[in-house]
């Protein structure tokens, strides 16, 4: 059962959740360096090492999701807690994309910003596949 669609779903959120982190940047600080979250794990913030340590949670959880296809209650619900997570960070990138120094010199938001957001969605389409599996499962239960 690794070859569903949800496998699928959940695979592409765990690549953007621990892949796309390095490629995209989150910001750029008014030096005019590019931040990534490697950066954010080597300074010295703790909200900063926080953000990091979300997306690499939020890539264990859906990474660890996939190979729980026999178990499907336990794999919607590992879903629901990434999903969460992603919503936790999408909060901390906002509070510091808010708060970046933009009055003074254009400050630029990376497309890094939006990896959240697509892991959310990507993990939304998941869970409801891994539903709608659990109901036609239930379904043929009924028949017996």
């Amino acid at each position: 059962m690794i070859q569903r669609i949800q496998t699928v779903y959940l695979l592409l959120a765990t690549i953007s959740s621990s892949g796309l982190i390095f490629a995209f940047d989150l910001w750029k600080n008014t030096e005019g360096n590019l931040f990534y979250v490697t950066d954010a794990l080597s300074s010295g913030n703790t909200l900063f090492l926080l953000m990091g340590v979300l997306f690499f949670i939020s890539a264990l959880l859906t990474f660890s999701a996939i190979f729980l296809f026999k178990n499907r209650k336990l794999q919607f619900v590992l879903g629901r807690l990434s999903i969460l997570i992603n919503f936790i960070l999408l909060g901390v990138l906002i509070y510091f994309s808010q708060n970046l120094s933009g009055e003074a010199v254009v400050s630029e938001k990376g497309i890094g910003l939006i990896i959240p957001i697509l892991s959310i969605v990507l993990v939304v389409l998941a869970n409801r596949a891994i539903k709608r599996d659990e109901e036609l499962v239930k379904s043929v239960d009924r028949l017996r």
